[in-house]
């Protein structure tokens, strides 16, 4: 802290080190997925009790705007009333019966008449099941194995995705995580985001062996990292050359960006589509799809073995039904683009009156602030971040009641809940906290 930064008053949060001691003798960590930790931040997560529009209540009782949005899924809000009450109208007749319903099909179709790509859809449980099933996908309908991925984009914790690149030939893949075998993760290779001819080389060195070219189409897993003109177009013009499916990771960016998802932003259409988030309304649910001749590979159609006892649920198609029909109101979009960039625009100048080095990107309804000078176009480019100023800024807008993603390498999402009120007072708190 600058000797001229406001001192700002750190909150009560005893109850919530009380709950994190308790879960770490329960649960590793102490959390369910690893971010919850606050570990990156440097300090301890804050346990949450109720949430309601754009705001959160931790058990202690202190309240916050929240700019987390369960990680993408809250484009309504919190328990927005429509939502709500049609999970509860549906649960009143069953959680889950392992047997078709009628809302599948309804969910189904809306999906195919709102997402550009897809022709038929598959529900599964989560945007990893997604991704998973969607690069096998992939392989059976090209009969090949290998598959190109960024560096810095995070598609779900299947061995084959916790890859990084190696150090002693791009082609080769090395295991990011324990218990991933060194063999499954050869078949992944790294190329750079933004960096057509990094997949350029990695296409020639392999002709004719990769099965997908996998990408978040706007980067939400480094921090929100938009493509630049011209690069999902080149990788739709190699994926065509080489044979490759062209698979667009859209569990963040999917009715998030636009209604139609990133690839409708963009005009760029892939073969294969992941969603998740959004699609729930706030419940656990995941779904791929795409063109008829390759969802025609998956069983009892074709030879693709894929399955799930919770698939399309009662509870989360109800909820992503109510979701994606509130979406389709007119100005929907438009309001959310206002907000992102009132704030966005804000925390952008109060970095240059204050001199610091900064970048600011913004995409739709998502969001990060780089502690960090441009251009910021890749994985490498956001690792320059200023650590300690990211957590002074983190817990001093927490402090203020301003609930961000404990990581620089996380986004900001954006709520219909979300005020003008609200964004003022986010500027007001950034302007104390940025230091």
């Amino acid at each position: 802290m600058t000797p001229s930064s406001p001192v700002i008053e750190k909150r009560n949060r005893t109850r919530s080190e009380e709950a994190f001691a308790a879960a770490r003798q329960v649960l590793p960590g102490g959390v369910n997925s690893p971010v919850r930790a606050f570990r990156s931040v440097g300090g301890n997560p804050v346990f949450m009790d109720k949430a309601k529009g754009a705001y959160l209540w931790d058990i202690d009782d202190n309240q916050y705007i929240d700019y987390v949005g369960t990680w993408g899924p809250a484009i309504l809000g919190h328990a927005h009333p429509q939502v709500i009450r049609r999970i509860q109208a549906v649960a009143e007749s069953g959680t889950s019966f392992g047997a078709p319903t009628l809302m599948e099909t309804e969910m189904g179709q809306l999906v195919i008449d709102l997402v550009p790509s897809i022709e038929k859809v598959r529900f599964v449980n989560s945007g990893t099941e997604a991704v998973m099933s969607a690069i096998r996908l992939a392989r059976a309908y090209t009969g090949r194995s290998k598959i190109i991925k960024f560096e810095g984009c995070y598609h779900g914790h299947s061995d084959y995705l916790l890859v990084k690149a190696g150090s002693g030939a791009a082609t080769h893949g090395v295991p990011d995580s324990a218990g991933v075998p060194a063999s499954t993760a050869s078949e992944t290779m790294n190329a750079h985001f933004n960096d057509l001819e990094s997949v350029e080389a990695l296409l020639k060195a392999c002709p004719e062996q990769v099965a997908a070219i996998l990408i978040e189409p706007v980067a939400g897993n480094m921090g929100c990292v938009p493509p630049e003109p011209g690069f999902l177009e080149g990788l739709r013009r190699l994926a065509d050359e080489s044979g490759a499916c062209l698979i667009f990771d859209e569990v963040m960016t999917g009715f998030r960006v636009a209604l139609g998802g990133a690839q409708q932003r963009y005009g760029v259409t892939p073969d294969i589509t992941c969603l998740g988030k959004i699609i729930g309304g706030g419940l656990p649910v995941g779904a791929y799809g795409g063109k008829q001749e390759i969802m025609a590979q998956v069983a009892p159609d074709g030879p693709m073995y894929q399955a799930g006892t919770l698939s399309g649920n009662p509870l989360a198609m109800a909820a992503g039904l109510e979701t994606l029909k509130l979406l389709q109101a007119p100005g929907v979009y438009e309001r959310l683009e206002v907000i992102s960039t009132h704030l966005g625009d804000g925390l952008a100048a109060i970095c240059h009156k204050k001199g610091i080095p900064h970048t600011a990107h913004r995409v739709g309804a998502m969001m990060t602030l780089f502690f960090t000078e441009g251009p910021v176009k890749a994985y490498n480019d956001v690792c320059r971040f200023d650590r300690e100023r990211f957590n002074r800024f983190f817990w001093g807008m927490l402090d203020q009641g301003i609930y961000l993603a404990p990581s620089q390498f996380e986004a900001s999402f954006f709520s219909l809940a979300h005020t003008d009120e609200d964004i003022e007072r986010t500027l007001a708190a950034a302007e104390r906290a940025i230091s």
